[in-house]
């Protein structure tokens, strides 16, 4: 019989293993990996640390996944604590508004017309998508798959949380609707 520590340390191999794609090698302390958490935190939470471009999801007490993440720049990044509220595979995406007016020569194929691009590789959503919602409301910010591998580790987003796609494919299986995430 298969004991927990074996399934996680296999399940935490097979996901690990992809850090290899397009000529990008992922620095492998960004890579999934077992580690100690503060007791602050509860079982099923999320805790996202900006700073050090990691999210823990925790699996038991004082246990977590610690993934490597990219996140948003300097002004655009989400903080505080929010509920995921939604979850998609292979979701559609479309620039805020904010976004096309901070950047119309990035965002110009959606500038003046309601073009939302559709879900698959070439999305900047990548695979999956976590919707964070505070007080009932959405902040339009996620936590999501990413088209530009590259950019974990760095602060770079307009404010979402980017994970390579077979991360997120792992964590997105992991988290039910209602998770809370602390981002700090």
């Amino acid at each position: 019989m298969i004991d927990r520590r074996h399934f996680l340390a296999t399940g935490l191999c097979a996901i690990a293993a992809p850090a290899v794609a397009q000529g990008f090698e992922l620095d492998p302390k960004f890579r999934p990996t077992k580690v100690a958490i503060s007791g602050q935190y509860g079982p099923g939470q999320l805790l996202v640390l900006p700073r050090a471009h990691f999210l823990y999801y925790v699996t038991g007490p004082r246990e977590a996944v610690r993934y490597g993440v990219g996140v948003g720049r300097a002004g655009l990044e989400f903080q505080g604590t929010a509920t995921i509220q939604a979850k998609k595979k292979w979701p559609t995406w479309r620039p805020t508004d904010e976004m096309i007016e901070r950047e119309p020569h990035t965002y110009s194929k959606f500038v003046d017309n309601e073009y939302v691009q559709p879900g698959g590789p070439g999305n900047p959503l990548g695979a999956r998508a976590l919707y964070l919602f505070k007080n009932g409301r959405d902040t339009y910010f996620r936590i999501h798959g990413t088209n530009a591998p590259r950019t974990i580790g760095l602060s770079v987003s307009n404010g979402c949380i980017r994970m390579l796609n077979e991360h997120v494919k792992d964590l997105y299986e992991r988290v039910p609707i209602g998770t809370k995430v602390t981002v700090l």
